[in-house]
């Protein structure tokens, strides 16, 4: 096993390589994030610009929070007010969501007087679609949520006549990962559900690629992540808020949902060998959040509780309406790979040069996944 030097990512990971000093490629991808968002005064005076084009747009709300009940999205609300922004919060119930998240989220947005708006897809279609994705022998089954997670925002944005998202995600604790380990897009999900789907789909949401172009510039419907700007630590997050608002953790990044916590932590981990957790605490390694020691300590571990692990996925079986039989022919079946089904990806690879300066119009900064294939030739 080959690790890099500068963080943990190993020859594990996809299109991984190594310099003749044994410092990868990923390292790469993840120093020029952080070339391009520098912390300190300068991203300070950056976020300041932002918040000040927030608060110039006229409305009921200025900005709007996708909210999950995790750390980042939860400590983004109270940014938000520190700020003093009035965002509407929004939250997508895709019947997984744990009863830790559900109370952090009311116990924030009502302490902090955010108004929040929760869209709950009709779980017999988001079951078909996630029982749709197991079945294609994909890695990132959960690629359905996230697809609904952002098209909800976008769509309830351009209803309020909102023209900000805050997202709390941050590529210093979370990296970057590898395309080959989460890509799939609404092209690929309607072809998978049509394939191994048993329901029509009626109410999930869902935006193509297209329509995230409109909506970005046609609409001026603007994502922003303020953690690409401003000091961020997550613990000490999550520390300020169980003391102000009795917020309550639930475990390691993405376990406030039931379903993604057993994708990452097992699924993907024992049936495809993926770790998700190399790419999170190399880029906090980086970062400088943990000791490179400390981060191979951790990956030593399963992600998962042995003792558990068993009536955990009796449990997302049951709620998938899928037979054990059935699971293990799943199981037993060839891993696949989102290249394996008809995408966007094809055509946003070699249409890169053309759609960069497009792209930079849509939306406010260059998806990482540019930064992937910048690096990764």
């Amino acid at each position: 096993m080959k690790r890099c030097k500068k963080g943990i990512w190993d020859n594990s990971i996809p299109g991984i390589n190594f310099n003749e000093n044994d410092v990868s490629n990923y390292a790469t991808i993840q120093e020029n994030l952080m070339r391009d968002f520098p912390k300190g005064e300068s991203g300070e005076a950056q976020w300041e610009k932002i918040v000040s084009k927030i608060k110039s747009k006229n409305g009921r709300y200025d900005c709007l929070i996708g909210v999950s009940g995790g750390t980042d999205s939860s400590y983004l609300l109270h940014l938000a007010k520190k700020y003093n922004l009035n965002p509407l919060a929004v939250n997508l119930d895709n019947g997984w969501s744990s009863n830790i998240a559900v109370e952090n989220i009311k116990r924030v947005t009502s302490q902090l007087n955010i108004d929040l708006e929760t869209y709950v897809i009709d779980y017999e279609e988001i079951k078909d679609i996630l029982r749709s994705y197991l079945r294609a022998g994909l890695p990132w089954i959960d690629n359905p949520t996230d697809q609904a997670i952002h098209s909800v925002l976008y769509k309830t944005a351009r209803r309020e006549k909102i023209k900000y998202i805050l997202m709390g995600t941050d590529f210093r604790s979370e990296g970057k990962q590898p395309t080959e380990w989460t890509y799939s897009d609404s092209k690929q999900l309607k072809h998978i559900h049509n394939k191994f789907g048993e329901k029509p789909r009626k109410t999930f949401p869902l935006v193509s690629f297209p329509k995230y172009m409109y909506y970005g510039y046609l609409k001026n419907i603007k994502v922003i992540q303020p953690f690409n700007y401003i000091e961020y630590n997550k613990q000490e997050a999550q520390d300020m808020l169980i003391q102000l608002y009795n917020w309550e953790y639930y475990g390691e990044h993405h376990h406030e949902n039931l379903f993604t916590k057993w994708v990452i932590s097992y699924w993907m981990y024992e049936k495809f060998k993926i770790d998700k957790r190399i790419i999170t605490y190399s880029a906090q390694v980086l970062s400088g959040k943990i000791s490179r020691d400390r981060a191979i300590a951790i990956i030593s571990k399963k992600p998962y509780n042995e003792e558990t692990i068993e009536s955990e996925t009796e449990f997302v079986l049951k709620k998938l309406s899928i037979s054990k039989d059935e699971f293990n022919d799943i199981w037993k079946s060839d891993n696949k790979s989102f290249l394996d089904y008809p995408s966007y990806y094809s055509f946003i690879k070699k249409a890169k040069r053309i759609l960069l300066p497009i792209i930079k119009y849509a939306l406010p900064t260059k998806p990482k996944i540019f930064y992937e294939m910048e690096v990764r030739k």
